[in-house]
């Protein structure tokens, strides 16, 4: 009986270690399944979770966006008003200048262009005796300087460069009498 006892207890521990060697086995696929579903789950957690986050700062900044948008949107339309009142006043003053005291011409002698200079005075003219023509630019504002147009005139003026010209239009004729006082 002493031989079927170890016969019986080497069978069970063959047993023991066959069971023992298939619940490893088991054991480590189960692990290795369950990492995987772990890892998969991860993945998908943190696919959710940055979508979320994603959404919700678009979200803000969208927000944000559409403050800053109607902040700007009234801040440039403002600025716009101002400027047009600042234009308009500065057209209003070119038109009356000849009206205001400080004006050195007689307000009859100015005649308004507007552009490229604001006025060409005929000195003297309404009493009939012209001295000179001025060519006046009238700025307001801050800083009252000079377009390239403007400029130019005002270079062609100093140069002397101004000339007298007389157009006779008769039906299917033009005539042009240049009178240029020598200079050519």
């Amino acid at each position: 009986m002493p031989e079927i006892m170890w016969i019986i207890i080497g069978i069970l521990m063959v047993l023991v270690f066959i069971l023992w060697y298939k619940y490893s086995e088991l054991k480590g696929q189960i692990e290795s399944r369950a990492r995987e579903l772990f890892e998969y789950w991860k993945s998908k957690e943190l696919e959710t979770q940055k979508q979320v986050l994603e959404d919700g700062i678009r979200k803000k900044y969208e927000a944000e966006l559409q403050r800053w948008k109607q902040e700007e949107e009234k801040r440039i339309r403002e600025d716009a008003i101002k400027k047009s009142k600042a234009v308009i006043m500065g057209q209003v003053t070119e038109h009356l200048i000849p009206y205001f005291p400080d004006f050195k011409y007689n307000p009859k002698d100015a005649r308004f262009i507007g552009t490229p200079v604001d006025f060409v005075v005929f000195d003297g003219l309404s009493d009939g005796e012209m001295k000179r023509i001025v060519f006046v630019e009238v700025k307001t504002g801050k800083s009252g300087s000079l377009t390239s147009r403007e400029k130019q005139v005002r270079e062609v003026v100093e140069k002397r460069e101004v000339y007298w010209e007389k157009i006779h239009y008769k039906p299917n004729t033009i005539e042009i009498n240049n009178d240029m006082n020598g200079r050519e």
